[in-house]
Parts: structure tokens; sequence; C-alpha cells
């Protein structure tokens, strides 16, 4: 008889199907804050009124937006948008974009609570993961009393997740932090201020949520609750993207895809691990640039060809509930992406041939390579994989 535990979080609600200023509005009123500030994707506050639209309706509640976090959120950035909340008296942090800017947001919510005021500041709160066992050191230390409230345009999902992914330039890696108390009280879905997502973006990242339902589903953690919340999510997003793909203005096929991202989040936020297609995307996101979701594009088929011994019944249901029955999933998973006009290949997403071997290295400090289906010894392991899709 199999035994487990599911760890809820301390995410107060989701909101769906909603205008978000609105929504933003009222959960701010809710909450009693005073200062709101925004953090806020780049394009989305320069080149549209979305976000301005978010701050008329706050009102007086108002407090100020920073509109600078590139990719993969480096710790300069994520210390300059503390910097300019703390200046502004910020009680609420609300952020407005893709994954970048939600992860980014959380890490802002640490400097605030620690005083954090140079990127060095960060290095005694992330997890360091030991490269031989694959074990995690969580450091402990006081949650955050500014809190977040995420308005997500991506499907990346992190704001369903208390852990930041947050980049460190000098050594080009992406780091985790990871604490109960970062996990957003809310989340606002809605499909309408996602129009404004390029369509390459809005994509990669819906192939991103399926990789975490895929490794979901497989994962040595498995059990019937995340199953089912795993197999939802890929039904979902199975024909959300392309619907998407075919009509960016269906809102309905939009909401279906952000729900199918809520869903395939569900595992992970309550202590599923994944595997070595996020422990390798992790990697290429920190170590090379790659974009989140294109690196699901490229990993998740060749890492379910890898694992395919020791999992193909598994498998089999990831292609059912993709609708192609009987097909192997690796191939399922190559057709869907191909299908949305996704890249395929790590040199078609700016990976050199001779980074290979640095990058499989990096992989053994991330620790969902250690949770793979299919054992992982080391990092020759890994360059065939990576070879394999180059």
């Amino acid at each position: 008889m199999r035994a487990g535990e599911i760890v809820f979080t301390q995410m107060e609600r989701v909101v769906f199907g909603r205008p978000a200023a609105e929504a933003v509005a009222e959960t701010a009123e809710r909450l009693d804050a005073k200062r709101v500030f925004i953090l806020a994707g780049r394009t989305l506050s320069r080149d549209t009124d979305a976000v301005r639209r978010i701050a008329a309706v706050l009102g007086p509640r108002y407090a100020g937006l920073h509109d600078d976090m590139p990719a993969h959120s480096p710790r300069d950035a994520v210390v300059a948008c503390a910097n300019a909340a703390r200046a502004a008296g910020c009680d609420l942090l609300v952020s407005v974009g893709g994954g970048s800017t939600t992860d980014g947001g959380k890490a802002v919510t640490i400097c605030l609570e620690h005083d954090i005021r140079e990127p060095d500041g960060l290095e005694p709160f992330r997890t360091v993961v030991d490269p031989v066992t694959g074990k995690r050191h969580f450091p402990q230390y006081r949650a955050p009393q500014v809190r977040l409230i995420c308005v997500p345009t991506t499907l990346s999902g992190g704001e369903f997740n208390a852990r930041a992914g947050i980049t460190d330039p000098r050594l080009k890696l992406k780091q985790s932090f990871i604490h109960p108390g970062l996990i957003p009280r809310a989340v606002i879905l809605d499909p309408a201020i996602t129009v404004h997502t390029p369509e390459w973006l809005w994509l990669s990242t819906g192939v991103r949520a399926v990789d975490h339902a895929v490794e979901t589903f497989c994962s040595i953690d498995g059990n019937p609750f995340t199953d089912s919340t795993a197999l939802q999510a890929l039904r979902l997003l199975g024909r959300g993207l392309p619907a998407v793909k075919r009509d960016p203005t269906d809102l309905a096929a939009r909401l279906d895809c952000q729900i199918g991202a809520w869903n395939s989040m569900a595992a992970i936020v309550t202590g599923t691990r994944m595997g070595a297609s996020h422990a390798i995307g992790h990697v290429l996101g920190g170590s090379a640039g790659v974009p989140h979701g294109y690196t699901s594009c490229v990993m998740l088929p060749a890492v379910l060809a890898f694992n395919a011994t020791v999992n193909a019944d598994r498998q089999a249901e990831i292609s059912a509930a993709l609708g192609a029955p009987g097909q192997p999933a690796a191939e399922v998973l190559d057709r869907f992406i191909a299908g949305l006009g996704l890249p395929r290949r790590l040199r078609d997403v700016g990976v050199k041939r001779e980074d290979l071997p640095r990058i499989a290295t990096n992989c053994m400090l991330d620790d969902w390579t250690f949770s793979n289906p299919r054992p992982i010894q080391g990092a020759q392991e890994i360059v065939p994989i990576l070879e394999s899709v180059y």
C-alpha cells in the first residue's frame, strides 16, 4: 500500500476569468494594503496600457512601478527592484508579467524582509545542493511580511510555487530560493491580459507547463492525487495551446491553458520532485540564457526517450491524455511541440556544442537531476541526452 503526505501551501485564493485590474484592486482592499508597488514586465508596461489600468484602479493605494526584470531574474535586478519598493514604502507587491517577474517578485520579498541592498546579500538565503548525494540544504529565515500577488501573463506556472529561480550573473548559474512564505497570497488569471504576450512566449511556456505535468506524472513521488491533476493539465493544454495558435483571440482557450498550467503545478507545490528535463532546463536557462519554455521544447521528448526503459506504462497514459493512445510519448510530444512551431534542437536556441560538457556538469548541482525516474549517476550520462537533441 502506498503512503505519502500532501503539504498544501499558504496561498489564499486563485481568481480566474475576471479583469486583472479589478481583481488586484479588490485584493488590495481586502488585505488593507496602503502602498501597493508593481513589478511588471518591460514590454507590458511600456507598450500596452495593461499596467497603467491596474495602477489607475488602485488609486491612492498605488505606490510605484519597477519594470526592469530581465530574463531569468538576475540578482542585481532583484535588488534594484527591492530598493525601489522599499523607498516607496511598499506593503504589498504585485507582479504583472511572465516567469521572470514572478520569480523576481518572490526574491524581492526576501530582500524587503531582511534589508538586502546588494546582490551578495542574497547568498545566505539560497538552497544548496550537495553535488554527490543531491541532498538539499534549506536555510532557515523569517518569512516575508510584505507578500506578493501575481498576475501571470505566461504559462510557466511559477506563481503557484514557493520557489524562486534567481540567476547569479557572475557564475551564470540559476539558483533556488525556497521558503513556504514566498508563495503569493493570491494569483489572478485574466486571459484578456495575456493577448499582449508574444506568441512564441505563450506557446513555449505552455510547453513548460506540459513538462510540469509530464514530469510530475512520471515522478518517483507520484500518487493518485497528483496523477489526476497532471493528466487533467495535459488534456487542457493539449487542446488549449493549438486552439490559441489557430486563433490568438480565443479567450476561452487561453483560460483553458491558464487553468492547465495551474493544474500542472499542483504536484510540484505539494512536494513532488521532478526529473532531468527540468534539471537540464534550469541549467540551460542560467548557464546558456535559453528561455524557460524553450528548454522544455527541446529537452522534454529527449528525456522521455531516455526514461522510457523504466516507465513506459506511465508514458503510455501521457500519450492517451494528449489524444494519441498507443504511440510513444517522446514521439507524441515531439510532434506536438513541432506543430506549435517551436524549436526542437539545442543549436536552434543558441547553445554551442562546446558548452555541452559544462552544462552537463552544472546539472549535477540541480537537485532534480537526482530524482529522475531513471537514475543519473554523473555528468557523463547527461551529455548523450544533450547530444541527441543538438
